[in-house]
């Protein structure tokens, strides 16, 4: 892996920092920072992978808003950008795309498409096949640590000086552990040795928050997992002819999103035993999945016309297939991808982004409610899905 870019990468990071002015000023949090996947990432993969030449995301990703490939793996924004957006702050940059004191004004994402929760080897050792260079929740840590000793960039002159950023900053932890997931359901391994990863999954994340806290985080968002069995790419690759392996009123996957809701309550059962050790601490829950599941219950309310399909991928009953991949050869895309639920098959598309945002921002799917644990900020409760461009009131 490297830290450097191709120049391309560069000037997209900096045409993105250009069209998104700070509005710290206004802002309850001076900063954003997250870690995560691709579910998050803005950018990281092709910086610590450069020899991928935008394989991970490349064009038509990025057309609806940015109306050019970010490394973002949707058509649009991702549910970070809209938070930032929400705070009045500008999106959150790719750590590496820059190492000055402007570029991290308003916070730093560390988050990595493909990333895991647990570490490769980890993950070997119970059977599960991944690359050894993937990146894992503990190096986007480290890169963390290693930010915040440099001088002049977050903290005034060093660590010992960086109480009061860490105190205005929102930490986004997540999500992440999905990739975890993914490689065994797709591989088709036995749900009991998938269930097994879970404790796991769930103690790297609450050390990752323990660790935070411990350099003075003090509000920290940890997300859950999305109903997996919603995802093009699942549904395909368990398609069924038994009538009861699906949800009557969705047409989701039963047993992939039962899943879902375990890790989830595996989670929340670890960030209540977190709350009681750390009383000083906001530690707010973002029930991703249940966010979501309004919108796959009532798609036309959102503006979706085709929840469970892909705008942009292959030919297959839901917009995916085994030989077609979005970007990359011969592809189909969608006409309007605001109406469609997925973007390539394993991502949301923006439309999906923007309810889950609004159902978190409204404090209906938030524990605590967002609005009584962010330090009276209003901006994260007035929301409005009207506009097509702008989320936030």
């Amino acid at each position: 892996m490297a830290s450097s870019a191709s120049m391309s990468v560069v000037a997209v990071v900096l045409v993105l920092a250009a069209a998104q002015p700070a509005r710290a000023d206004r802002a309850c949090y001076t900063r954003v920072f997250s870690f995560g996947d691709s579910l998050t990432d803005t950018g990281n993969y092709g910086f610590v992978f450069p020899d991928s030449n935008g394989g991970h995301a490349p064009w038509p990703y990025g057309e609806t808003y940015f109306h050019q490939a970010t490394g973002r793996s949707s058509n649009g924004r991702l549910i970070v950008d809209f938070i930032a957006d929400a705070l009045g702050l500008p999106f959150v940059p790719p750590y590496w795309g820059g190492h000055s004191a402007e570029y991290f004004a308003g916070g730093a994402n560390f988050a990595v498409a493909q990333a895991t929760a647990l570490s490769p080897e980890f993950l070997r050792e119970n059977g599960v096949t991944v690359a050894a260079d993937t990146v894992h929740l503990d190096m986007e840590m480290d890169w963390f640590r290693d930010l915040l000793k440099q001088p002049n960039l977050l903290c005034p002159n060093d660590f010992a000086d960086c109480s009061s950023t860490m105190k205005k900053s929102l930490f986004l932890v997540g999500e992440i552990g999905g990739n975890d997931y993914n490689g065994p359901f797709l591989s088709k391994m036995p749900i009991e040795m998938i269930r097994n990863l879970t404790p796991s999954v769930v103690a790297k994340i609450s050390a990752t928050i323990t660790d935070l806290i411990g350099l003075g985080a003090k509000t920290l968002l940890v997300p859950g997992n999305l109903p997996i069995g919603c995802v093009p790419i699942y549904l395909m690759t368990y398609k069924s002819d038994k009538k009861e392996d699906y949800e009557s009123l969705t047409g989701c996957l039963r047993l992939m999103n039962e899943f879902s809701k375990y890790h989830n309550r595996y989670l929340l059962d670890e960030l209540d035993k977190l709350r009681n050790l750390h009383s000083g601490v906001s530690i707010i829950y973002a029930d991703y999945y249940g966010a979501a599941m309004e919108v796959f219950l009532s798609p036309k309310k959102f503006g979706i016309d085709y929840p469970l399909v892909a705008c942009c991928g292959g030919e297959g009953f839901y917009g995916v297939s085994t030989t077609e991949r979005c970007g990359n050869a011969e592809y189909r895309l969608c006409d309007d991808p605001q109406k469609y639920g997925s973007w390539d098959g394993l991502h949301p598309s923006e439309a999906v982004y923007k309810g889950i945002v609004n159902g978190l921002l409204r404090g209906s799917y938030t524990q605590p409610p967002i609005a009584n644990s962010t330090n009276s900020c209003p901006q994260l409760t007035r929301v409005t899905s009207d506009d097509e461009d702008k989320v936030f009131l």
